[in-house]
This record gives C-alpha cells, structure tokens and sequence, in this order.
C-alpha cells in the first residue's frame, strides 16, 4: 500500500502541487464571500 502511494506521488508530483494551489484559492473565494455580507 505504502509503495504504491509512492508510486502515484511520483508519478504525478506536478499535478498535486497545481490541485493544492487550486484548493487553497477555493478556500480563500470561500472565506471571502463568507465576509463579503459584512463588509457591505
């Protein structure tokens, strides 16, 4: 099992680094709409 996580880490090391950046940008367009109601 260990080595196969190895494996798909390896494989696709660049695809993960651009799924983590657009996760956390999903996040900050959440946080900010979540706010946006108070600002206004």
């Amino acid at each position: 099992m260990l080595h196969d996580v190895k494996a798909v880490l390896t494989r696709s090391s660049a695809t993960i680094w651009q799924d983590a950046i657009g996760g956390m940008s999903l996040l900050v367009v959440l946080f900010g709409a979540l706010h946006l109601p108070g600002v206004i």
